[in-house]
């Protein structure tokens, strides 16, 4: 194969593939989608933000991706969505469930508040839950599909993010890895993506810092010198667990830190 025709098929790897994204609105979710989008996927963008999930959705345009209203801790919201992405699109190919929140930051455990621990592992680990369970509900009949999972360099390692955070990360690598266990006999695969801190809105939840002062504080603090981690590299990442080049990749928590969890930095 030329160099031309390994761009050309690089360029439309997703061409036909229906792709679901939770917290697809904005931050990691957002530039996801325009990733798997520009790969000619088909984008179901899931999220509570209605106003910035249906600007996106039609800025992609109407034959690119549509909008549906989901809060992932809602089981008849989450197959509420993924029977409208069926209904739209015929089939669902990749669940990416990337919605999640960081809780309170700046509290030891002694200081941490039950509800907050609560909603935390409901957002990120019921909600990765229920993503896995519906989109395995339409994959299992179809025997293929790719399930990815947002978690975090927090997933391997304590200390450095809130309690809950921490704990939600641990648990979702465990759903992951149950979920590639099982659902290996159909087919479908499933991984986690772990990124070091990004520049997000998220990402810089209770930071009190800006973008630029955010992306300057993980570049010092960072393992991996000179490169500053994007939310398009996020995205690189997930595109390569869902696609075909990971096709016998499953049950890996692929870690985008620049080392920073193999790295005690002494400064």
């Amino acid at each position: 194969m030329g160099s031309a025709s390994i761009v050309s098929s690089v360029a439309g790897r997703f061409e036909g593939k229906v792709a679901f994204i939770t917290g697809g609105a904005s931050g990691l979710g957002e530039c996801t989608a325009r990733l798997f989008a520009r790969h000619h996927a088909r984008v179901v963008v899931a999220d509570v933000q209605d106003d910035k999930g249906r600007a996106l959705c039609d800025e992609l345009g109407p034959d690119v991706a549509f909008y549906v209203h989901c809060d992932v801790t809602s089981e008849s919201d989450m197959e509420r969505a993924v029977d409208a992405a069926v209904a739209r699109y015929g089939k669902l190919d990749i669940m990416f469930s990337n919605a999640g929140i960081v809780g309170t930051v700046g509290r030891g455990i002694v200081d941490s508040e039950k509800l907050d621990f609560e909603r935390v592992m409901a957002v990120n680990v019921t909600g990765a839950f229920l993503a896995i369970k519906h989109a395995a509900r339409v994959m299992v009949p179809a025997r293929q599909g790719s399930i990815v999972i947002n978690a975090s360099d927090a997933s391997v390692m304590g200390g450095f993010s809130p309690l809950a955070y921490t704990c939600s990360k641990h648990a979702v690598v465990g759903l992951m890895r149950s979920a590639a266990a099982e659902l290996g006999g159909y087919r479908i695969r499933a991984n986690c993506v772990s990124p070091h801190g990004v520049a997000t809105p998220m990402g810089m939840t209770g930071t009190g810092m800006n973008e630029e002062e955010m992306e300057a504080f993980i570049e010092k603090t960072g393992n991996l010198k000179g490169v500053i981690l994007k939310a398009e590299d996020v995205a690189a990442a997930v595109a390569y667990l869902a696609g075909d080049e990971a096709r016998y990749v499953s049950g890996v928590n692929l870690l985008v830190d620049g080392g920073f969890s193999v790295t005690k930095r002494l400064e």
